[in-house]
């Protein structure tokens, strides 16, 4: 399994994101980092229906995917410090392949997370495997060319509890972000919201993840999470990057006291445009 250290991309790196379509970052946070987080999502986990805390959204239902919380960077400083975490960030700007990061004049920031959530999910939880080559979006696409990566949206998934055999564990098919074939045992857009098992996918690999580390991926893979039969909660946090251009998935923005609060490279990280607040 493959895995990366240090800021920047290695040959190594390189190499095996085009082929797998993805990275695991060893002990990414640190112990303080991780046990910031999880007192973080304390005040989160016995939430019911939808609410908004201090601009963090959490949405709690039935569903398997299990409780929501939306724009985390809202949550205080910890999750502020993960908008450019110096563990993924240039190796997020390597692969989304921004093309001057230099020579914006101030306009645009070097990437763009357009959307940055977490989920507690419990016994049963699970996310049917979605994504895949064969989709051609813009948006989520992985691409090279001219020796260069251009992917549209590059994402950081951080373990903030041991995610093992049994424990919902991250799920991705390696190289599917290059597939030109929907998979045959994977559910059609237009069935999409159907609750399958992601148990029995052919291919399909568990990413096993202690406390603190991370797996990066192109959103072109195919990729979702094993149904949890262990007890506990499966903790989990997922900053999505994109190019600076891009603009956001929900209806979310970044508050003004938030904006007020960041360095000048994490307010263009999270709000590079030119475009009044709502």
């Amino acid at each position: 399994m493959q895995h990366s250290s240090g800021n920047t991309p290695s040959d190594m790196d390189r190499y095996l994101f085009d082929l797998n379509g993805y990275l695991i970052l060893r002990s990414a946070l640190t112990a303080e980092q991780v046990a910031a987080c999880n007192r973080s999502y304390d005040a989160y986990q016995t939430i019911d229906g939808r609410v908004n805390v201090n601009n963090v959204h959490v949405h709690s239902s039935d569903r398997q995917e299990g409780l929501m919380l939306q724009q985390l960077y809202e949550g205080g400083k910890v999750w502020e410090d993960l908008i450019d975490h110096p563990a993924w960030f240039d190796k997020i700007v390597h692969f989304l392949g921004t093309d001057d990061p230099e020579n914006f004049d101030g306009h645009h920031g070097p990437a763009f997370i357009d959307e940055c959530f977490g989920t507690i999910r419990g016994k049963g939880g699970a996310q049917r495997l979605h994504s895949g080559g064969h989709v051609g979006t813009i948006r989520t696409q992985y691409r090279f060319h001219a020796g260069k990566f251009h992917c549209g949206q590059v994402n950081v998934l951080m373990a903030l509890t041991d995610i093992g055999p049994g424990d919902g564990a991250t799920m991705v098919i390696p190289g599917s972000h290059k597939s030109n074939i929907r998979h045959p045992q994977t559910v059609p857009v237009e069935d999409r919201g159907k609750e399958l098992s992601t148990d029995g996918i052919e291919g399909a690999i568990e990413v096993h993840l202690n406390a603190g580390d991370a797996v990066l991926f192109v959103d072109a893979i195919m990729h979702g999470s094993a149904r949890r039969t262990n007890a506990g909660k499966r903790r989990v946090a997922v900053y999505r990057y994109g190019p600076s251009w891009g603009y956001f998935r929900h209806p979310f923005r970044p508050s003004a006291e938030l904006l007020e609060r960041l360095t000048p490279r994490q307010r263009s990280i999270i709000m590079p445009h030119d475009r009044e607040l709502t």
